[in-house]
């Protein structure tokens, strides 16, 4: 899908989408509440959360949807026997928080997806499994596991995805006796796993932070069904707020201060890129990473530090955003651990910008097209975390053509 924007003025208010990252914890404690039925508010059709829907069911949950709200009834997991393979598109979260999960009834479990998907980390999980006898196959575009995982202590570093972290919370309290993680330092996107013991309390589920680095889990607990509604998510806004930057007036609602969110950092970084030339750190918020760069673009430059992991996403975002930004005549500079932008002659993109099969790639470039106007090519990634994107910007007034695959405009 291309999209052809011309450069206009944004004004208007929109709500903020629901928490992408919410939404995967609660639907998952929600179908860990065997037998019961919980209510979630606040599900988009995103394919992210779609695949973690299809899974739960594929593991004895039942779910419907009406519109954004989910009625799950919970199933015990430690006596699941898949008959379907969990299909997890191109997920990582949905990936990395079910895989532990299939570990705990001792059958075995196949979990699915794209190759891109499968190219990302799952050393954790292979160690552990190793180191506990357990079956642990791996392809190109899937996983075989099988048998019990054990309580007990486990050392995980920190400076990888806490969503390793977050698969063992969300498991290891069903297990029969104690466990305890140990976090090495250093320990990056600590909010995320903040998000995760939140939801887990909501659905009864208690987890301790012993010290700053080691987290306690009693076993042989058991998930209670809630009522729940998923927060507003700060990373999908970081794109609308964003615009602001560049002289839109755009209000967002929804949006909780007290959030653990730590993409609520944009905040601050926003002002700070609008100043000057800063040196950011977006280890805790790696999902900023692109739209922190577009914002630099067009402004002043900004080195980024721990940005490591932003290759191991759904795209390698910093290379990746490297590339579109030289179409806006801006330099970057891509090292290990580090992004320099310069924004050495910023004008409008000489040619076709790329949307890298990567939903935040597709969303910051298109942020700086409502200004200086052009063509982004493979724009539908947006349907992976906001299938409305386009709809919302929309109704704040860009102005904008899609064309479809076979070249017809809607």
């Amino acid at each position: 899908m291309k999209v052809i924007f011309i450069p206009s003025r944004l004004s208007g208010t929109i709500a903020a989408p629901p928490s992408k990252s919410m939404a995967h914890r609660m639907l998952i404690c929600g179908g860990l509440s065997p037998g019961k039925i919980s209510t979630i508010n606040g599900i988009s059709d995103s394919e992210d959360v779609t695949a973690t829907l299809r899974c739960l069911e594929a593991l004895g949950a039942s779910y419907e949807k009406n519109d954004s709200i989910v009625t799950i009834k919970g199933t015990d997991i430690r006596k699941s026997m898949p008959k379907t393979a969990l299909r997890c598109n191109e997920s990582g979260s949905t990936l990395r928080f079910f895989l532990p999960l299939c570990l705990l009834s001792g059958n075995v479990a196949s979990l699915v997806g794209t190759k891109k998907l499968f190219s990302r980390p799952l050393s954790v999980y292979e160690t552990i499994c190793k180191e506990q006898n357990l079956l642990y196959q791996q392809m190109e575009n899937g996983v075989f596991v099988k048998g019990k995982i054990s309580a007990g202590e486990y050392k995980i570093p920190g400076n990888i995805s806490s969503q390793f972290i977050t698969g063992l919370l969300f498991a290891l309290p069903l297990c029969e006796n104690d466990s305890m993680i140990r976090i090495i330092p250093p320990i990056e996107s600590r909010s995320y796993l903040d998000l995760t013991i939140e939801a887990l309390t909501a659905f009864g589920i208690e987890i301790i932070w012993s010290d700053d680095k080691t987290l306690f889990i009693k076993g042989n607990q058991t998930y209670s069904p809630a009522d729940v509604s998923v927060e507003g998510d700060y990373s999908n806004t970081a794109f609308f707020a964003a615009l602001s930057a560049f002289g839109h007036n755009v209000n967002i609602t929804g949006l909780s201060e007290n959030s653990h969110q730590g993409d609520k950092a944009y905040i601050q970084f926003f002002e700070l890129l609008s100043k000057g030339t800063p040196t950011i750190h977006i280890g805790n918020c790696p999902d900023l990473g692109p739209v922190l760069m577009a914002v630099a673009a067009a402004k002043h430059g900004a080195v980024f530090t721990g940005t490591k992991r932003l290759k191991i996403k759904e795209s390698d975002r910093g290379a990746a955003m490297a590339e579109e930004l030289a179409k806006f005549g801006v330099a970057v500079t891509v090292r290990e651990d580090s992004i320099v932008v310069y924004p050495i002659q910023f004008h409008a993109p000489t040619e076709m910008l790329y949307g890298h099969n990567d939903h935040r790639i597709v969303m910051a470039l298109s942020t700086l097209l409502c200004f200086t106007g052009g063509e982004i090519e493979g724009a539908e990634a947006v349907k992976k975390s906001l299938p409305e994107y386009f709809d919302l910007m929309r109704s704040l007034g860009a102005d904008f053509t899609v064309c479809n695959q076979e070249g017809g405009e809607k």
